[in-house]
C-alpha cells in the first residue's frame, strides 16, 4: 500500500487557528453580559412603598401643668398696729365677709376724736355765716339798708366755711375708713392656708411686720390648671375643648377639665403660650400646688398628608421624603408638621397618589432604580 504525503491546506490551518479565538470571544461576551445583567440586578433598591392621599392626624400631647386656686389673697394689715384677736387657723374654712383679726391703733381712736371735734367747729361756723348771709340778704331787700359790698363780703365768707366744712368731714370719714381696715375680713370664701400672726403682733404696711402677710386666703373649691404649651403647637391648640390629667399623689384617678382661657401671647422666656382650666375641686381631693401630667388632644389640620415617621429622611442639608416616579428615586424636600404615634404631618410639592418610600434613607440617590415589596 502506497502512502501518500498529506498536506493540508492554507485555509485548513486558518480555520483551525482561529477556532480558539472564537471560542474565547464568545465565552468572554457571555460573561460579560451576565456581569452587566447582574450588575443591573444590584443596582435595584428593594423598597415599602405607600399611596400619598389626604387625612388628619390625631394627636396627644403630654405636657406637665400645675394646678393653682382659682383665686387667692395675701392679706396685709393697712395700718400701723398692732394684732387684737385671732378668729380662725391654717386650714380654716371661712365664708366672705366673715372676720379674721381685729387689729388695735390707739392713735387711730385719737385722731378720729380729733377729726370729729374739728368736724363739729366747720358746722358751726358754717351754720352762723350762713344765718348771717341770709340775714343781709333780707335786710338788703328795703334800698339803702345793706351796702351790696357787704352782702358779697357775707356770701363768701359762707362759701368759705361750706368748703372748710367738706374738708372736715371728709377728713373725718377718713379717719372712719382707716379704722375699718382694723377689722381684717375675708374678700371672698375659701381656705386660710397661710397664719403669720399671733395676739400682741406689730403689723403695718411697711418695714417690719410687713415681710409676710397676716393670712393667705385661696379658693380651692375650684381650682385652675396652668400649662405652658410649647409656640409649635400654638395654632393647634385653639381647636382644644377638654383635657385630661393626673397627679403623682392619685396615681389611680383621671381628672378632666375644660379649657377656659388661652393668653394669646407667648412667654418671652419660654417661648410658650399659657393655658388655662378650670376645676371642679368641690371634693377637696386636688390641691393648689400639685404637679400634673396633662394630656392635651391635639386635633391636627384637616386635609393634609401624612406619612409614616420612617418615610422622612433628615441630613445636615435638607429634609426631604423620597418619592418613586418612573420607578426611580426622586427627592423631594418637605417641611415636618405635627407627630403623634409615629406618624407625621408633611408639607412641601405633593399630590394625591404619589408613591412614596417608607423606609426612606440618604443612601439611596436620586435616580436609583426601585423595586417595591410587600
Amino acid at each position: 500500500m502506497t502512502i501518500k504525503n498529506i498536506r493540508p491546506s492554507y485555509a485548513t490551518l486558518a480555520t483551525v487557528a482561529l477556532l480558539p479565538l472564537g471560542l474565547l470571544w464568545a465565552s468572554c461576551h457571555s460573561i460579560k453580559a451576565e456581569d452587566n445583567e447582574e450588575a443591573a440586578h444590584n443596582n435595584v433598591v428593594q423598597v415599602k412603598v405607600l399611596q400619598l392621599q389626604k387625612s388628619q392626624l390625631e394627636a396627644q400631647l403630654k405636657l406637665p401643668g400645675e394646678v393653682k386656686p382659682y383665686q387667692f389673697a395675701d392679706l396685709y394689715a393697712k395700718v400701723n398696729s398692732y394684732v387684737k384677736v385671732v378668729n380662725v387657723d391654717m386650714g380654716s374654712q371661712v365664708s366672705a365677709g366673715q372676720v379674721l383679726a381685729t387689729l388695735d391703733a390707739p392713735e387711730m381712736n385719737t385722731q378720729l376724736l380729733e377729726a370729729q371735734s374739728r368736724l363739729h367747729t366747720k358746722e358751726a361756723m358754717f351754720r352762723a355765716s350762713k344765718a348771717t348771709y341770709n340775714r343781709l340778704l333780707k335786710t338788703s331787700r328795703v334800698p339803702g339798708t345793706i351796702s351790696p359790698n357787704d352782702l358779697d363780703m357775707a356770701f363768701e365768707k359762707m362759701s368759705a366755711d361750706s368748703a372748710e366744712l367738706l374738708s372736715a368731714r371728709s377728713s373725718f370719714q377718713e379717719v372712719q375708713q382707716m379704722l375699718g381696715y382694723l377689722v381684717i375680713r375675708a374678700p371672698f370664701s375659701g381656705i386660710i392656708s397661710q397664719r403669720n400672726i399671733h395676739p400682741g403682733t406689730y403689723v403695718g404696711p411697711a418695714g417690719k411686720g410687713s415681710d409676710k402677710p397676716l393670712f393667705r386666703l385661696e379658693e380651692q373649691k375650684k381650682l385652675r390648671l396652668a400649662v405652658a404649651v410649647p409656640e409649635i403647637y400654638t395654632d393647634d391648640i385653639r381647636h382644644a375643648s377638654s383635657v385630661k390629667f393626673t397627679v403623682k399623689s392619685l396615681p389611680g384617678d383621671t381628672f378632666n377639665a375644660q379649657v377656659n382661657r388661652i393668653a394669646g401671647s407667648l412667654d418671652t422666656r419660654l417661648r410658650s403660650e399659657q393655658l388655662e382650666m378650670d376645676i371642679n375641686n368641690s371634693d377637696g381631693k386636688l390641691l393648689p400646688g400639685m404637679y400634673a401630667e396633662v394630656n392635651v388632644p391635639l386635633p391636627g389640620k384637616k386635609d393634609v398628608y401624612v406619612v409614616p415617621k420612617g418615610a422622612i429622611v433628615s441630613n445636615s442639608e435638607k429634609v426631604f421624603i423620597i418619592k418613586s416616579v418612573n420607578s426611580k428615586a426622586v427627592w423631594v424636600p418637605v417641611q415636618r408638621g405635627n407627630e403623634s404615634n409615629g406618624k407625621v404631618e408633611i408639607f412641601g410639592s405633593l399630590s394625591d397618589n404619589d408613591i412614596i418610600v417608607q423606609n426612606a434613607t440618604d443612601e439611596i440617590k436620586e435616580g436609583t432604580v426601585l423595586q417595591s415589596v410587600k
